[in-house]
């Protein structure tokens, strides 16, 4: 069973303190009915005072003036001060304390002192009136400055709970896009393993069932191929998953991501694997390394290595079997060229594998991590070529790997 906690859209605790202060104004008001000046008259004077004080948290200014105007009509008819007029007092700590603004409170502490003179003079059996006016006067001014100081405070812990809030939200909005950059770096990740592996092995599987008749030794040798890169897929599937999954830190006492085997890193010195299975699946690839290759940060290698791969995998989907292509990796003093030129003179596919268009997106993405340049299109003799320029970093760092 659920406790109501709200009233009016306000805390149930708020509503029945405002109920008590009102009441005790009305209390007040009615138990002088038969001595007070005014009699009876007065005493509906201080239940309006009482009703007004109900509305003092949600509408301080109008109950203020509420007030004002019945505390005048009670110093017109020359009742003079009488024991409900402690709702002035009220009213004046409501409007300084929850006024939209603090010239309100100021402009109600004015009136106020004009009402602590009047009120003094009407004081009976007072000799010097200067003196009780004295002493309204200390008693209001406190209950102005309790009301600024509290004031004060709402309004301070109403800052640090907004401040809290925005940074609230910003965590949430940093969250959110961190997840989103994960998801697209996983994305992009998957796309290279998958596409370029179920690339090969379609193209393999058709050959085989082409070759199947005619030359059975070349179709066992697309169905081997077919085999090796479905488990080169797997291993690289569970290296990803393995890595996704590792969230130990890398500080002390914590496991280093890559320190076990299953989780190493892609690197160059893999390039020749990678060359040695697409020219198993039919590219005719000559392999060309200018310079002497520096010592790289893992991720520049695992991006020059995917870089590869993809352009191998698309070489070998729309320049089919038989291809000619010329891959040269250049290394200069300030960066790692990446170029793969075919001639587009291969055996078109009979059923190509789908593309969803987002291998060359992928490698502008990762070029695009190491502030590098891409460029690609069709080349005027026929075929295809891509290049990659990939500066090189001042000093050698660790850096999180672009996945």
């Amino acid at each position: 069973m659920t406790v109501r906690r709200t009233m009016f859209g306000r805390p149930l605790r708020a509503v029945a303190f405002d109920v008590a202060v009102s009441g005790l104004v009305l209390l007040v008001g009615v138990a002088g009915a038969a001595n007070q000046p005014g009699g009876w008259a007065a005493t509906l004077v201080g239940v309006g005072m009482a009703v007004a004080v109900l509305f003092r948290r949600s509408r301080p200014g109008a109950v203020t003036v509420v007030v004002a105007v019945l505390a005048l009509v009670q110093v017109a008819a020359q009742w003079g001060p009488l024991p409900y007029d402690v709702a002035v007092l009220i009213a004046l700590y409501s409007v300084v304390k929850y006024g939209e603004r603090l010239r309100d409170g100021v402009l109600a502490g004015a009136v106020a002192a004009v009402g602590v003179v009047l009120a003094a003079v009407q004081t009976r059996n007072v000799v010097n009136w200067w003196a009780m006016a004295l002493w309204y006067a200390l008693v209001t001014g406190a209950v102005w400055l309790v009301a600024l100081n509290v004031r004060t405070r709402r309004l301070y812990v109403l800052t640090l709970e907004e401040r809290a809030s925005t940074l609230e939200r910003e965590r949430e909005a940093e969250s959110r896009a961190a997840v989103a950059e994960e998801r697209t770096r996983i994305a992009r990740e998957l796309h290279d393993v998958v596409a370029h592996s179920m690339a090969v092995m379609i193209v393999q599987a058709d050959g085989a069932r082409f070759m199947l008749d005619r030359d059975p030794e070349q179709a066992r040798t697309a169905v081997k191929v077919v085999a090796d890169t479905g488990r080169q897929a797997l291993e690289e599937m569970r290296r990803l998953v393995g890595v996704l999954r590792d969230a130990g830190p890398t500080g002390a006492g914590g496991p280093a991501v890559g320190a076990d085997p299953e989780h190493r890193r892609l690197a160059l010195a893999e390039l020749p694997d990678l060359l040695a299975r697409f020219r198993d699946a039919g590219l005719r690839i000559r392999h060309t390394v200018d310079g002497e290759p520096p010592a790289l940060p893992p991720g520049l290698e695992l991006t020059i290595y995917r870089v590869v791969q993809e352009a191998l995998t698309n070489a070998l989907k729309h320049a089919g079997v038989g291809a000619e292509v010329e891959l040269t990796v250049a290394y200069t003093t300030d960066a790692v060229v990446v170029r793969v030129v075919d001639d587009g003179q291969g055996r078109p596919v009979v059923s190509p594998a789908p593309t969803g268009g987002h291998g060359l997106l992928g490698m502008r993405e990762r070029v695009t991590v190491y502030d590098g340049s891409l460029t690609a299109g069709a080349r005027l003799a026929g075929g295809w070529q891509l290049e990659v320029r990939l500066p090189l970093p001042s000093e050698p760092a660790t850096e999180v790997i672009a996945a």
